[in-house]
């Protein structure tokens, strides 16, 4: 009589329809089908990890360059007077500053400004 492997094969089974939980279907129930699911899936996750990251970056410039426009300058002239006045603030902490606490960024902003005007 042959050893099919039972009891680990069946974890190995059942570790990915608990992975699966929630897919529609066959995508579900059947081993093949969840196998290639579950695999794309992980696919998607990496390659949306990186991509999540791009989108946040760009979410924040946006946020900074409107708030520049709002008080008269563009967004690369911002950066420019920042790296100019020493001021290293990265994009997430303008951005917040720019909705959350328009009176320190009005402060950044003219040190920038200063530092423009200086050069």
């Amino acid at each position: 009589m042959r050893a099919k492997s039972g009891v680990p094969r069946r974890r190995a089974r059942n570790r990915l329809f608990k992975a699966t939980k929630g897919y529609v279907g066959g995508r579900r129930r059947l081993l093949k089908s969840a196998k290639e699911t579950l695999l794309r899936a992980g696919v998607f996750a990496f390659r949306d990890r990186k991509v999540k990251k791009r989108l946040f970056r760009r979410m924040w410039i946006i946020r900074i360059s409107a708030a520049a426009e709002m008080r008269g300058m563009r967004y690369s002239q911002l950066i420019n007077g920042l790296k100019k006045a020493g001021i290293c603030l990265d994009r997430k902490s303008l951005s917040e500053l720019a909705i959350h606490d328009t009176a320190v960024f009005d402060q950044i902003f003219g040190q920038a400004k200063a530092a423009l005007g200086a050069a």
